[in-house]
């Protein structure tokens, strides 16, 4: 799912949780739209670190399934869920080659994660995510959005090294390739899916721009 300098990246931050970590607090919109999905729905949540998302939903009755490739967060969600009596179906494994069944979900979420390559590591991930999903199966996700890129080149230099993809100098994470896109790439790209929700706005700072998509699977 992420290169090896990024799992060392993402092994730091997942050394550092403590119950307070924000990567320990599950999204609003993440567990508002967990209210629409029917009792017992099968749920991946795809780039699970260490189960803000997984966990919560294992809590509320869903059959969760969680993956990352980072040892240490799938590590940690086998910890807690055992802890908890918690069901999740926790593995390590990468995004273009999800280790399930076909039409094994009703829904996919994948939170800041399938953005983190070049547009063919990208497109690898959404087939991967179609195939997974039944029909009419729904997947929740952020994207970077192309307007971000001004605002991260402020902060870091930047260099496109493909189409759609940069790199960041000395920018924690992003020093690994991020794909950012404008709304027809995004359509485009997600062309096996009907578009539920589409919006494009900031998350906690000024220029983080985030494409949030509600999708179903056709």
């Amino acid at each position: 799912m992420k290169t090896d300098t990024a799992h060392q990246y993402w092994a730091t931050e997942w050394a550092q949780v403590d119950g307070t970590s924000k990567w320990e607090q599950p999204e609003t919109d993440v567990m508002d739209f967990a209210q629409s999905l029917p009792a017992g729905a099968a749920v991946l949540d795809l780039g699970a670190g260490v189960g803000r998302h997984a966990l919560a939903l294992a809590r509320q009755g869903f059959a969760v399934a969680a993956l990352d490739a980072a040892p240490e967060g799938i590590a940690e969600i086998t910890r807690i869920a055992a802890a908890e009596g918690l069901t999740v179906n926790a593995r390590t494994g990468f995004m273009t080659a999800l280790p399930f069944a076909d039409a094994a979900f009703d829904h996919v979420l994948s939170w800041n994660v399938i953005y983190h390559g070049d547009e063919d590591v990208l497109r690898a991930t959404i087939a991967e995510i179609a195939r997974v999903l039944k029909p009419g199966g729904t997947f929740l996700g952020t994207m970077l959005s192309a307007r971000r890129v001004p605002s991260e080149c402020a902060k870091a230099q930047g260099r496109e090294i493909s189409r759609n993809t940069w790199v960041f100098e000395g920018a924690g994470d992003k020093i690994h390739p991020h794909y950012f896109c404008n709304g027809r790439d995004l359509l485009e790209l997600f062309s096996a899916f009907e578009v539920c929700r589409l919006e494009d706005r900031e998350h906690e700072t000024p220029g983080s721009w985030h494409w949030h998509l509600v999708l179903e699977r056709l």
